[in-house]
C-alpha cells in the first residue's frame, strides 16, 4: 500500500531544501530532513509500518538491541544504535516521498549545484588558504585552511575521505545529467548544430571540477572507484576505446607504483602525487596499527570470538585501543565492522535488505532498457546513475566507513530510498505493460 504522491508535497520540498543545505551546515540541513521523515509517520504511520521492508528493519532493530545487551561495552553499543535505527525510519518515509523519476532528476540537479560550490570552496581551501571565521565555526561550518589532513581537499566536510565519499555519490549523477543534456540537445536540435547549449558546457565544467576535486582529496580508494565510474559510463555509451585507454593509464600508474622492475622510467612520466600515494612512499612512517590490514584482521578476530552476537556496535574502537594502545574510530571496512560488532545474523540481515532493494532496482533498470522513446531512455539513465552512485558508496565502504558522518549517511540512505521508491512505483506497472500511463507523472 503506497501513500499518494500528492499528499507528500511538503515533504518533497523539505528534502530538496535539506539536501541543499546539508553539506554546508549539518544542523540547517537536518531540520527540514527531520520534518520530511517524521511528518509521513505522523499522518501515514500505519501505511509505512505495513511496508514489507518495515518488517525487515524492525527485525534488524531487535537484533541490534539484542547485541547491545550482550555487548562488551553496552554504553558504546547503545550509542551505536543511532548510526542505524533512525535511518531505518528515514528510509521508510523517504521511499514513499521520493518515488518519481522527476524527483530523482531534481535531486540530481540540486546535488550537482551544491557540490560545485563545495569544490570551489575546496580549491580556495587548498590554494587560497581559506578558513572558516570563528562565528561560522561556532554553528558547525568548519573549513580548515590547507585541508584536513594537510594538503588534501576536505572542503566543508570534516575530513578528506568524507569529502571524497560525498563526491563519489554526486559525480555519477552529474555525469548522468551531462549525458541526458547532450541527448536532449541532439533530440531537439533542428538540422546539424555545432555548438552545444550553455547547459551542456556548464555540466561538463561541473563534472571536470568534481573529478579534479576527487583527485585532490588524495583518497586512493576514491581514485579507483572514480575510475570505475568513468569506465561504467564508457561501457554504457559503448565507448570501448575509452575503456582501453583507462586500462592502459591504470596499468601505467600501478606499474610506476608497484612494478618489480622498470618502474623508474614510468615515474618520470606519472606524477609522484599518484605513484607516491598509491605505494605509500609519501607516508613512509605509518605504524602497523594504522594499516587497514591490521584493522581488518582485528575486526575479523572479533567476529571469530563472538560469531553470533558480535561484540556490540561501536565496540571496535575500545577493544582495538585496549589491544593496540591506539585510538582508531572504525576498521575501515563496513562489512567486517558489522561482522565483528553485530555477528553473522545482523550482517546478513543488513546486506540482505540492501541487496533486495538493489535487486528490485536492477529489475526495473533491465525492463526500462527494453523500452523505446526519449522519456524511457532518460529514466533508464537516471536510475542507472543513482544505482551507480550507491554502488560507489558500497565499494567505498569496503575501504572506509562513512556511517559515522551524518551528511554522508543521510545521502546514502536517501539514494537507497529513492531506488526503492521508484522501483515500487514503476516496477509493477512496467511488468504489467502499463508504464505508458505514468508518462505524465514520471
Amino acid at each position: 500500500m503506497k501513500i499518494p504522491a500528492h499528499l507528500l508535497k511538503k515533504e518533497q520540498l523539505a528534502i530538496c531544501v535539506g539536501l541543499t543545505l546539508l553539506p554546508f551546515n549539518a544542523v540547517a540541513g537536518l531540520l527540514p530532513l527531520l520534518f520530511a521523515s517524521l511528518r509521513p509517520w505522523f499522518f501515514h504511520g500505519k501505511k509505512l509500518a505495513s511496508l514489507p521492508l518495515a518488517k525487515v528493519w524492525a527485525a534488524l532493530t531487535l537484533w541490534f538491541l539484542l547485541t547491545t545487551i550482550t555487548a562488551h561495552n553496552r554504553g558504546e553499543a547503545l550509542l551505536g544504535l543511532a548510526n542505524f535505527v533512525p535511518y531505518f525510519i528515514v528510509f521508510l518515509a523517504f521511499s514513499q516521498v521520493i518515488c518519481q523519476f522527476k524527483q530523482l532528476n531534481n535531486l540530481a540537479w540540486l546535488l550537482t549545484a551544491n557540490t560545485v560550490v563545495l569544490c570551489v570552496i575546496g580549491f580556495g581551501q587548498i590554494y587560497g588558504g581559506w578558513a572558516t571565521p570563528d562565528w561560522l565555526a561556532a554553528i558547525g561550518t568548519n573549513l580548515v585552511a590547507g585541508g584536513r589532513p594537510e594538503g588534501r581537499m576536505s572542503s566543508l566536510l570534516m575530513y578528506a575521505n568524507l569529502f571524497s565519499a560525498w563526491l563519489l555519490m554526486v559525480f555519477p549523477l552529474s555525469l548522468g545529467l551531462l549525458i541526458q543534456s547532450v541527448r536532449r540537445w541532439h533530440f531537439t536540435a533542428s538540422g546539424f548544430a555545432l555548438n552545444p547549449p550553455p547547459l551542456v558546457w556548464a555540466l561538463l565544467g561541473a563534472c571536470i571540477l568534481e573529478a579534479i576535486a576527487l583527485v585532490l582529496t588524495g583518497s586512493r580508494s576514491a581514485w579507483g572507484i572514480g575510475l570505475l565510474i568513468a569506465v561504467a559510463y564508457a561501457i554504457y555509451l559503448g565507448w570501448y576505446w575509452l575503456v582501453a585507454l583507462a586500462a592502459g593509464a591504470t596499468a601505467m600508474v600501478l606499474w610506476a607504483s608497484f612494478g618489480p622492475f622498470g618502474k623508474e622510467p614510468l615515474r618520470q612520466i606519472v606524477p609522484r602525487y599518484f605513484w607516491g600515494r598509491l605505494s605509500d612512499e609519501l607516508y613512509p612512517d605509518r605504524y602497523t596499527t594504522a594499516l587497514r590490514s591490521t584493522q581488518w584482521k582485528f575486526s575479523w578476530d572479533m567476529f571469530l570470538d563472538q560469531p553470533i552476537f558480535g561484540q556490540g556496535l561501536r565496540n571496535f574502537t575500545p577493544l582495538y585501543q585496549a589491544a593496540m594502545n591506539v585510538w582508531i574510530g572504525h576498521p575501515h571496512n563496513l562489512v567486517l565492522m558489522l561482522l565483528g560488532e553485530t555477528g553473522l545474523i545482523g550482517t546478513l540481515l543488513m546486506l540482505g535488505a540492501v541487496g533486495l532493494i538493489l535487486a528490485q532496482g536492477a529489475i526495473l533498470l533491465t525492463n526500462l532498457a527494453h523500452c523505446t522513446g526519449f522519456l524511457r531512455r532518460s529514466q533508464h539513465l537516471l536510475l542507472f546513475s543513482y544505482g551507480l552512485a550507491f554502488a560507489a558508496l558500497c565499494l567505498y565502504n569496503l575501504f572506509d566507513v562513512t556511517i559515522f558522518d551524518m551528511r554522508n549517511n543521510v545521502l546514502g540512505w536517501t539514494f537507497l530510498a529513492a531506488i526503492a521508491g521508484v522501483s515500487q512505483r514503476y516496477g509493477p506497472k512496467l511488468a504489467q505493460g502499463s508504464l505508458a500511463k505514468l508518462s505524465v507523472s514520471g
